[in-house]
């Protein structure tokens, strides 16, 4: 059974890039659309269950809880806005793996924030981003649109980390429910506000174009990242996070057949230079934190950072 949740989990969240990108290469639907409804229908998806069973919940989001979840909201409407932007400029193959540096975004964040991680992380780091620049520099070869693409989705993958980081504040004291619900509500409306500004349609779209609205809304947001949250109640958070990272060559996989996505030979280099980097760090991290946990068993402190922990192995796309 868990075997078959991850595969259904890996499809969903590889599915994410070339749905996307197949949605606005044949359709009028716009970038900010497709990151408005999936928002606003996960919303309302995830806040049913907690107004049926205990909607007092909702009154009870103290100022700290509705600031952190503000943060994420923010940090995962610019994180939409950049990804597929990202899309429409470079490949889905290229874009997926930039995308999901998250995870080294976090390490690196919390360098900053005086986190001492092991040597596997650091070592990691610089072989993912040692993958970046691998793509980045067949890509600036080939056109500047690639290598504007390239940078946003870089900049989407720093965005995640960040909305991961302050999402793992705000789930300390809120229920899944009340933080899903709170965040891709107020990441609708921000996200909305960016297409009022930019210009950028969120309806008037041809049935095709609601299709993959849909599509991408239920393989990418409902069905992947439900399989994979529902795997952490019975498999290890790495295990999980290393299924995860399947993503990669399964958005490139599925690029190639669907959309005929044809990629250089260094960009593929730097594609598993990536994954294996990310690989290396979520070890180190899990390393880390394993250690950490006997730490705290021994002087019976509570972790720092657990729901942080957990979900920078979630992704967001």
């Amino acid at each position: 059974m868990n075997f078959f949740l991850a595969a259904i989990g890996v499809l969903g969240v590889a599915s994410s890039g070339p749905l996307i990108a197949a949605t606005l290469g044949a359709t009028t639907v716009s970038a900010l659309a497709i990151a408005f409804w999936r928002n606003a229908i996960g919303a309302a998806v995830m806040a049913t269950p907690t107004l049926v069973r205990e909607p007092r919940q909702f009154g009870r989001i103290t100022a700290p809880e509705f600031r952190w979840s503000l943060l994420a909201a923010v940090a995962l409407a610019l994180h939409f806005a950049c990804f597929i932007t990202s899309l429409q400029l470079t490949s889905v193959a290229a874009a997926t793996a930039l995308v999901c540096l998250q995870s080294a975004w976090i390490a690196v964040f919390q360098l900053f924030r005086g986190t001492r991680h092991r040597w596997q992380v650091l070592v990691g780091l610089g072989i993912a981003f040692g993958g970046v620049v691998t793509i980045t520099g067949f890509d600036m070869g080939s056109s500047p649109d690639a290598l504007v693409g390239d940078l946003l989705a870089v900049a989407g993958g720093a965005l995640a980390g960040l909305y991961t980081l302050a999402g793992g504040k705000a789930r300390q004291t809120m229920t899944t429910g009340t933080y899903t619900t709170l965040c891709y509500g107020m990441c609708a409306a921000l996200v909305a506000v960016l297409a009022l500004f930019s210009g950028q349609p969120l309806v008037g779209f041809d049935a095709v174009g609601w299709l993959g609205i849909a599509a991408i809304t239920v393989c990418a947001q409902l069905v992947g990242h439900t399989a994979f949250n529902h795997l952490l109640a019975t498999m290890s958070p790495l295990l999980v996070s290393m299924i995860i990272l399947l993503e990669i060559p399964g958005a490139a996989l599925l690029a190639a057949v669907f959309l005929d996505e044809m990629l250089p030979g260094g960009t593929y280099a730097g594609l598993a230079l990536i994954l294996v980097g990310l690989a290396v760090v979520v070890l180190g991290q899990r390393s880390v934190g394993a250690r950490q946990r006997r730490a705290e068993a021994r002087t019976g402190t509570q972790a720092g950072e657990p729901p942080s922990d957990r979900l920078a192995e979630l992704g967001t796309d």
